[in-house]
């Protein structure tokens, strides 16, 4: 089966996993959410092959954060080299993105919902889903009463386990805080998720039984868990182990939690290596710089002055799609963290991959 195909079925089937363990109350939202993807991944379908496009399109839509958590990544990477792009270049982002056939944008950051303004874009695009991923602290009434009208609209709340763990890396209270957010949303019927941050460390605490029970009882029905990625010098040894991260590939197929799993980046193996660079998703920055992956902050397009359609096809994601075979190193988390020096090359124009990639 062709790997993009395979991808479709497989973000097909979350969503009627959704509908199993997500409970009556959210059937309908997701029945309409699964339709939509289904039209976007046709879309994409009379797209290919004249243009690659992925189906997961990253809005990371501003660097600034009102938390300062501990081995953040965005942190690390955001250098703000120009003013963040406008509410007006991230509508024509989305529209371009609409077009080609995304089904889903992950708005991002920093912290997305110091972003309202583009925010507010979501209700123009019914057949997109948009996770919002949040510390959740800025959720207010007034969102909580968009995300009751816009059912594309979900908050995923970021947190790293228990309380303990949480607290060292977000701030002490934090957890007290995501707990009351948790509750508002939950009280106000709303399909919410965690992203949960899994390292070697906590391995065993979020992926208990009684962790995700604890998520499903607070009323969250997704639960993204996202392998750690040694960004900071030191913290290699919180990187999953290959044991680890092989029991985490499996938590995704285990049925009866009532919440949808979801592993980032997942299992990769299955579509023939990394998903990076528009195989499986691509990133865009708060710049418009159009980036493989949140983890491989290398650009050499930029959506402010060239059409999503033709930034798809550029040099450097181009040689990172034509080497994605050859980028299986997942012992950090993510292949091209592993392989940043050759990306760094490939950015700044040498073309020898042979020679690059080991």
């Amino acid at each position: 089966m062709n790997y993009s195909n395979r991808f479709d079925r497989n973000i097909s089937a979350l969503f009627w996993n959704g509908i199993r363990e997500g409970g009556l109350g959210h059937a309908r939202q997701l029945a309409r959410l699964w339709l939509g993807q289904h039209r976007q991944a046709r879309i994409r379908r009379r797209n290919s092959p004249a243009a690659l496009v992925p189906p997961i399109l990253i809005a990371s839509l501003t660097g600034r954060c009102n938390l300062s958590c501990a081995n953040c990544y965005s942190r690390v990477h955001h250098r703000q080299p120009d003013p963040e792009m406008t509410a007006d270049q991230w509508a024509e982002v989305f529209f371009q993105a609409e077009a080609l056939g995304v089904a889903v944008i992950m708005l991002a950051g920093g912290e997305p919902l110091l972003r309202r303004d583009i925010i507010d874009l979501t209700r123009r695009h019914r057949d997109i889903v948009f996770p919002v991923f949040t510390n959740g602290f800025l959720i207010d009434a007034d969102l909580i009463s968009s995300f009751r009208r816009r059912s594309n609209l979900i908050p995923v709340i970021s947190l790293e386990g228990f309380e303990q763990d949480t607290d060292v890396r977000r701030g002490r209270g934090v957890f007290e805080v995501i707990n009351d957010r948790m509750t508002l949303l939950a009280e106000n019927g709303i399909f919410f998720g965690a992203s949960i941050t899994v390292r070697s460390d906590t391995f065993d605490d979020v992926t208990s039984p009684d962790f995700i029970n604890r998520m499903r009882k607070a009323g969250c029905r997704l639960l993204i868990f996202v392998e750690f990625v040694p960004i900071d010098a030191g913290s290699a040894g919180l990187a999953l182990t290959v044991e680890q991260r092989r029991q985490l590939m499996t938590i995704e197929r285990s049925p009866g939690k009532k919440a949808v799993c979801i592993v980032f980046p997942g299992d990769e193996e299955q579509y023939g290596g990394c998903l990076a660079a528009g195989r499986g998703f691509v990133h865009v920055n708060p710049w418009g710089g159009l980036e493989p992956c949140p983890f491989a902050p290398y650009s050499d397009t930029n959506l402010r002055r060239t059409p999503l359609r033709e930034a798809l096809r550029s040099r450097l994601l181009t040689a990172i799609r034509d080497n994605h075979h050859r980028l299986t190193e997942t012992s950090g988390g993510c292949a091209l963290w592993a392989q940043r020096e050759w990306v760094e090359k490939l950015a700044a124009g040498e073309n020898n991959q042979d020679n690059l990639l080991s």
